[in-house]
C-alpha cells in the first residue's frame, strides 16, 4: 500500500455524501497522498486530511484496499471521525505542488460522476460505493 485515502461522509436527508474538491488544474478529486516510510495507513490519512483540507479528524474505520491500476498505486481507505462540525464547502490553500487552492464540497456518492472527474478518481469512487 502507497497511498492513504480518508473518507469523510454525512448523510443529508436519504443521501450519503462524501467530501471531494475541486483542484484548480485536475478537476474533481477525493483527499490522497503518499504514505511516508515513518508512518502507518491511519496517522498518514490524518496527515493527509490535514495538508489538504485544514481537517482534523481520528482515522475510525479501515474500508479497505483498492489496486488502482495506475502507476502501481495501491489505494488504502479509512473512514475518518472529524473533531469538528464540517462546513457545507470551504477553499483551502494546500502547500503541494507549489501551492494551489483547493475548493471543498459534498458529493452525493450513488450520483453519477461528471467528467471533471479524473478516471483514477471514479474507480476509487466505485470502489467507496460498495463499502458505504
Amino acid at each position: 500500500m502507497n497511498k492513504a485515502c480518508p473518507v469523510l461522509l454525512r448523510q443529508r436527508g436519504k443521501y450519503t455524501q462524501i467530501l471531494a474538491f475541486r483542484h484548480p488544474l485536475a478537476g474533481m478529486q477525493l483527499v490522497k497522498g503518499s504514505i511516508e516510510a515513518w508512518e502507518n495507513l491511519p496517522k498518514a490519512c490524518e496527515r493527509e486530511l490535514w495538508e489538504e483540507s485544514g481537517l482534523k479528524a481520528e482515522a475510525q474505520t479501515f474500508l479497505g484496499i483498492w489496486e488502482a491500476d495506475y502507476e502501481e498505486q495501491i489505494w488504502g481507505f479509512y473512514l475518518m471521525n472529524p473533531k469538528l462540525e464540517i462546513p457545507d464547502c470551504w477553499d483551502h490553500f494546500c502547500k503541494d505542488g507549489g501551492g494551489h487552492i483547493f475548493q471543498f464540497f459534498w458529493q452525493d456518492i450513488a450520483a453519477p460522476l461528471t467528467e471533471e472527474w479524473h478516471p483514477l478518481f471514479q474507480g476509487a469512487m466505485e470502489f467507496l460505493r460498495k463499502r458505504c
